[in-house]
């Protein structure tokens, strides 16, 4: 990863990537299976950061690749508490916590300001320009996001929290 961002750097550009958060110990029914899903709650909060083009929970894409019995997250009894043997979904099952670890990845792009030559338009002389940016360049975010999608999280976690707690 290191060598890769350093490579951007040298050549003038960037990279983007991808952040994986956790959130274990999650009471199972926190959500609801119509419009306020566990899913939408947060993705609506994560995308506020303006970096993030993608989310996933779980499988994500991978799932679509998938046949349901494949998908499908198998339910056992261990110890008394309900459990699945896999994590396809994520955490999450119709829109709702399942006391799985909630598991989702969010993709973060490429840092567009960057000082390599770009193709651009002149909207006051309606013309097709060259683009150089100067000045500092971070060659990739991604490290100055991870805390901010932790935060986001939280923040939609303890609002699902307190509104449980309401009701």
């Amino acid at each position: 990863m290191q060598d890769i961002i350093e490579k951007a750097r040298l050549d003038c550009d960037s990279v983007g990537g991808i952040i994986e958060c956790a959130v274990l110990g999650l009471p199972v029914g926190i959500g609801e299976h119509m419009f306020a899903g566990l899913e939408g709650r947060i993705s609506s909060i994560v995308f506020s950061i303006p970096a993030v083009k993608a989310i996933e929970f779980g499988k994500g894409f991978g799932s679509t690749e998938l046949y349901g019995s494949e998908n499908n997250d198998p339910y056992f009894i261990d110890g008394g508490e309900i459990k699945t043997r896999t994590n396809n979904c994520g955490g999450i099952s119709g829109g709702m916590s399942n006391g799985m670890p909630l598991i989702f990845r969010a993709g973060i792009k490429p840092t567009p300001s960057i000082s390599k030559e770009q193709d651009s338009v002149s909207l006051s002389k309606r013309e097709n320009v060259k683009l150089v940016i100067k000045g500092r360049h971070d060659p990739c975010i991604v490290p100055r996001a991870l805390p901010a999608i932790e935060a986001v999280t939280a923040i939609a976690i303890a609002n699902l929290l307190a509104e449980e707690a309401e009701n």
